[in-house]
């Protein structure tokens, strides 16, 4: 028996596998960890899982241009073996998630890292109450009941610490899948963020350069009517997104990086109560080639290159119009 643990790669993804990792692993289960995105979960299913394995999936949006595909596999993988899948993205326009087959929990209450560690909490036991909120605070989801419940079980100052130390070091080693998988192994045996020296400096470093990127986005951010955005940001496109909003003085900002010389990767930020980014890139994203979605104040978009402008375009009159109608 083996266990695939498909997760996003940020804080509350790297935590929702920790979580399932430690509960896999203290049955001694061969447990592999894969980072994905909703643009490659399809793909990454069919790469890295085989008939009769457990799969996990936590913290990854379903796209809307391949629910039919995931559909497809859920069943396949729930039929042959286990399928868990935990979310608290929206869910897509043309399908509820809770109907796929196998263990499905979807719910926009709170992080993933929260769901996952309820849904495990007579396996995982209190002391892993922490661990869960690193995730949570990483994804600006402290806030629930259960959350500032956990919180005041812990000493506060230490927590936010640990989480940030989580968070700005995730943010530093993008693309370094092996040093992740180490992180994760590392909050299975609940040990400390910070207990994790290169995970420390790479929190320092990245901290450093989030204020050079601030910076960088004062002088290079563009403005639209209702979008300001900046592109090839040198750093993390959610921060620069967040900067580009704020100094721009719109209600959303944008950052975009080219992908592979072909794709756009995007990252939006929007003022609260002003847009729901999830439902437009949705509908939008896919008209221009392309995949969007997320949360109504946080969200993602991937655009072929030689559709950008026509989509800032279209996504910058479509969200006027939406403010405007309230």
């Amino acid at each position: 028996m083996r266990v695939i643990c498909l997760v996003h790669g940020d804080s509350d993804g790297v935590v929702s596998g920790a979580l399932a990792y430690r509960v896999f692993s203290m049955k001694g289960v061969d447990t592999r960890v894969f980072f994905t995105h909703p643009a490659g979960l399809a793909e990454d299913l069919r790469a890295f899982a085989r008939p009769g394995d457990t799969v996990f999936i936590a913290d990854i949006a379903l796209s809307e241009q391949e629910l039919g595909e995931i559909t497809s596999l859920f069943e396949k993988y729930a039929a042959e073996g286990e399928l868990i899948y935990i979310d608290h993205h929206p869910e897509p326009l043309a399908l509820t998630p809770k109907k796929l087959p196998g263990t499905i929990i979807h719910d926009t209450c709170c992080s993933a890292s929260e769901l996952v560690y309820r849904f495990f909490e007579d396996k995982l036991g209190w002391e892993y109450s922490r661990v869960a909120l690193y995730g949570a605070i990483g994804d600006y989801l402290d806030e629930t009941p259960w959350a500032r419940r956990a919180v005041e079980e812990w000493d506060k100052r230490n927590i936010y610490f640990e989480a940030g130390v989580l968070s700005q070091g995730l943010e530093g080693s993008r693309r370094m899948h092996e040093f992740k998988r180490e992180i994760i192994k590392h909050l299975a045996e609940n040990k400390l963020p910070s207990s994790l020296s290169p995970l420390l400096v790479r929190a320092l470093i990245e901290a450093v350069a989030t204020e050079d990127m601030r910076k960088w986005v004062i002088r290079n951010t563009v403005k639209l009517r209702n979008i300001a955005y900046v592109v090839d940001p040198p750093g993390s496109l959610g921060k620069a997104a967040t900067y580009a909003r704020v100094y721009g003085e719109k209600p959303i900002g944008l950052a975009a990086a080219h992908h592979h010389r072909k794709i756009m990767n995007m990252s939006l930020r929007a003022r609260k109560n002003t847009i729901d980014l999830n439902k437009l890139l949705r509908t939008i994203a896919p008209r221009h080639g392309g995949t969007g979605g997320g949360h109504p104040y946080a969200a993602g978009a991937r655009i072929p290159l030689h559709q950008f402008k026509e989509f800032l375009e279209e996504l910058d009159k479509v969200a006027g119009e939406w403010m405007r109608n309230g």
